[in-house]
């Protein structure tokens, strides 16, 4: 009998894909401005900078229980422990005691309320770390454990939300189930997943003169952390300065949730008059922080005798944690695509923000977008058994299209065409017809081993929901040797956001990418800037820094035309019209009349005649609304597509499988960078192949984590890298949207991409009932579910699952 790594194999020779070739040539697709630096282990994070010698560092303590009253909270043995300097509770807080970043609801350190297990209560500097470790451990902590609400669904039921429902409505949904042939109903319950950030949460805090601080943080949002901090001191934003030079990973982790350890970090440097260094242990950082949200979802759908939707109800009940956080934007953006990329009909959503005793839940890559697809893609397979079609034809009947155009919430979606040409060039390159006959025909006569296809689409919205942070702030300088340096405010988490800036500051001027250089985000340079999340960086940043490239041009040309050409023929003006700059050459005319300026001379020249060679660049995202109170509107500034084809081998008898081969097809627009591109795409797509199979969150009956490190939190490896995965960036299509070189965001999008992969398992199970069945297969998709799912299959009688409902 083969195994599963025999199946696992790729084919061997010329059938075996490489990387894609690149798009563009190197000065247009320059690698990673740290690629170097990350390879040689020279590139400098948190843990890596220098502190003065006389730094101290920091350990917090946490509850060890999910809900009760701090009764006692003795820290003497703490103070007197070796190397102990100082220690700071909740009564030490100068002034604001409250860092929720939207809403209230997150205290810096506990006062008599404990909401979780992991919530700080007090924090400890000392000479060094292990001594600010033993110490927090001497603590005597007495809580008055009360029943802790872990159950989402149970805290939804008895209205107990972090902030209101929200509901979409488009047309009549009741009487669309009325009309409908057939109608479908099922639950799903789909997992949270861990950020598992190589470098975990950290900051160094630099107390000054001015009774301000300098704080080095690892943080996506440096102008909330200014905030925060500021707000905690009782001092004003500008006495507080924020630096970020990269993050060792962030994925949504470090959104809000790095503020409140520079919070108390910037505290004890205010305190003691002493650098602090402050860096959570991996199992500290895993218990105190919050995850991507696991969410309960169910539909109510009915469809035609084609397997059209008509219309129905999509519930999505998000697991908040303890507090709002973001959570009332992340279960709108999972109903923003619980639509995933097809028209639902006259349909209604709801989400419910539900409020347990676990961290408060935040942001993580697609920001409850998956969440919310993940229910209509069970949906479109559920709806295939039941009819006895394939998936995709179903799939494929209820994309986006003329007449089918106008989302739930009003939007209307406009690049239809390239949605079905996605799919339709996918289902061909992937030999997608003759795989399925050929694993049908494989699977008829392998009892145990099964294999499984799927196809599933992406459509997924860009823009910050949130309107006001659609907006980005740029600051440009070129010295005078020509040399360019620029500022923004996005934050570069190895995605590659600096090199992209650099790339459009650089052809905007006409110079080689090596002639700019970015520095470290602080909000002294570019203030009030907005998170580097929603896919935006590029599109934001790299617009306001295109905006301040701009500015300085315009003024090199009106000084050029009459510095460098008042003697020519015709008059100035029209030389002034015909100046372009390229290959570090300012050139003006065309043929015979064409004369060329060195860059550098360019520069001296403006320099000596008194030219500002400095711009601040500014940008806001256009056309995008969202009235909350209709749920209608058009929150998106455009909508970025993809499509992957997943097939597995399944040990039946076991639960174990292998993801055997990947096909992706993903739009970029005009790609900035392919090479970056490529690279997201690939990475996007494993980490939600982790988050869907592998990466299990455990907790025991009392709120405690059980999977607080990587000995019980598995995140994929290298091994799990599909043994045969095609990467291809769609070309020839720009942004209908004039976004940044018509360009478009690819940091969250693929993501999704990798819900083909869980389609591919139920497929493969399916196919133990002869295609009649769609089995129910929560997430992450563990062995054990699978298992669990198979051994289900084979005991249930013969019966269409999930039940049509009657009308």
């Amino acid at each position: 009998m083969r195994t599963l790594t025999d199946l696992s194999r790729p084919p061997a020779g010329p059938e075996t894909p490489g990387r894609p070739a690149a798009q563009t040539d190197a000065r247009h697709a320059p690698a990673h401005d740290s690629a170097t630096l990350h390879v040689t282990g020279r590139a400098r994070y948190l843990d890596d900078q220098a502190a003065p010698a006389n730094a101290l560092h920091v350990a917090v303590g946490l509850s060890p229980t999910a809900r009760g009253r701090l009764t006692r909270l003795d820290l003497d043995a703490v103070r007197r422990a070796p190397g102990v300097i100082d220690i700071i509770t909740v009564v030490d807080i100068p002034r604001k005691t409250d860092v929720g970043p939207v809403f209230p609801g997150d205290p810096l350190l506990a006062d008599d309320e404990v909401r979780y297990v992991g919530q700080p209560l007090f924090a400890v500097a000392a000479t060094d770390f292990k001594a600010a470790r033993r110490a927090v451990a001497l603590a005597e902590i007495e809580i008055d454990a009360q029943p802790a609400q872990l159950d989402a669904v149970a805290a939804a039921e008895a209205e107990e939300w972090v902030r209101p429902p929200h509901v979409q409505q488009s047309g009549d949904w009741q009487q669309a189930l009325s009309d409908a042939a057939h109608v479908l109903e099922a639950e799903q319950f789909v997992g949270g997943q861990e950020h598992f950030y190589l470098e975990g949460q950290a900051c160094l805090a630099l107390p000054n003169e001015d009774d301000g601080v300098i704080v080095h943080t690892s943080s996506q949002h440096p102008s909330e952390v200014q905030k925060l901090i500021a707000e905690v001191l009782g001092v004003a934003f500008h006495a507080v300065t924020v630096e970020v030079r990269r993050m060792g990973g962030g994925f949504g982790g470090k959104e809000t949730q790095a503020a409140p350890w520079a919070c108390l970090a910037a505290l004890l440097a205010r305190r003691t008059g002493r650098a602090i260094r402050l860096r959570l242990p991996r199992g500290d950082d895993m218990r105190a922080t919050g995850k991507r949200h696991p969410f309960h979802n169910r539909y109510r759908l009915g469809v035609d005798t084609q397997g059209i939707l008509l219309g129905g109800e999509i519930t999505t009940i998000g697991d908040c944690g303890h507090s709002p956080d973001l959570s009332e934007a992340i279960v709108d953006r999972a109903m923003f695509h619980a639509d995933n990329a097809y028209s639902l009909g006259d349909a209604r959503v709801t989400g419910i923000p539900a409020r347990t005793h676990n961290p408060s839940n935040t942001a993580f890559r697609g920001f409850g977008g998956p969440q919310g697809m993940m229910i209509v893609e069970r949906a479109m397979d559920d709806i295939a058994r039941h009819l006895g079609e394939d998936p995709l034809t179903i799939r494929k009947r209820n994309l986006y299209r003329p007449g089918r155009d106008v989302t739930h919430y009003g939007q209307h979606v406009e690049q239809t065409a390239l949605l079905h040409e996605i799919v339709s060039r996918l289902e061909t390159d992937s030999d997608y017809w003759a795989r399925r006959d050929a694993i049908r025909a494989y699977n008829a006569q392998s009892s145990v081993l099964k294999k499984g296809l799927a196809l599933t689409p992406v459509k997924f919205g860009i823009s910050f929901t949130a309107k006001h942070l659609n907006q980005a702030g740029a600051l440009l300088h070129i010295y005078t040797d020509g040399s360019v340096m620029i500022n923004h405010g996005g934050t570069e988490m190895g995605q590659g956001l600096h090199t992209k800036v650099g790339q459009v500051v650089a052809r905007e001027l006409g110079l080689d990418n090596s002639t700019v250089r970015i520095s470290a985000t602080r909000t002294d340079k570019v203030p009030n800037t907005s998170p580097t999340a929603a896919s935006s960086g590029a599109d934001l940043n790299g617009m306001a820094a295109r905006n301040a490239a701009i500015q300085v041009r315009e003024r090199l040309f009106d000084f050029a035309a009459e510095h460098f050409f008042t003697d020519q023929l015709p008059e100035p003006p029209s030389v002034r019209d015909n100046m372009r700059l390229e290959d570090g050459e300012l050139v003006a005319g065309h043929g015979e009349n064409e004369r060329r300026i060195a860059w550098g001379e360019l520069i001296q020249a403006a320099y000596l005649g008194r030219v500002s060679l400095s711009a601040t660049g500014f940008y806001a995202t256009p056309l995008i609304h969202y009235d909350r109170a209709t749920g209608q509107g058009r929150p998106f500034y455009y909508y970025a597509h993809g499509a992957a084809v997943s097939e597995v081998v399944v040990d039946t008898l076991s639960g174990e499988y292998r993801v055997t081969r990947v096909d992706i097809l993903h739009d970029v627009g005009d790609s900035l960078n392919p090479a970056i591109d490529t690279g997201q795409v690939e990475g996007g797509f494993i980490q939600g192949m982790g988050w869907l199979t592998s990466e299990e969150l455990k907790w025991d009956a009392t709120g405690r984590l059980l999977s607080d490190g990587p000995a019980t939190y598995k995140i994929p490896t290298i091994g799990d890298t599909p043994p045969d995965f095609r990467v291809s960036l769609l070309e020839g299509h720009p942004n209908s949207q004039a976004s940044l070189y018509r360009s478009k965001a690819v940091g969250e999008p693929p993501f999704m991409l990798a819900i083909s992969v869980w389609s591919a398992l139920r497929d493969a199970l399916s196919s133990l009932a002869d295609y009649r069945v769609s089995p129910a297969l929560d997430t992450p998709a563990t062995p054990e579910r699978v298992l669990f799912a198979a051994q289900a299959l084979r005991q249930a009688p013969e019966t269409k699952t999930p039940a049509e409902t009657p009308r």
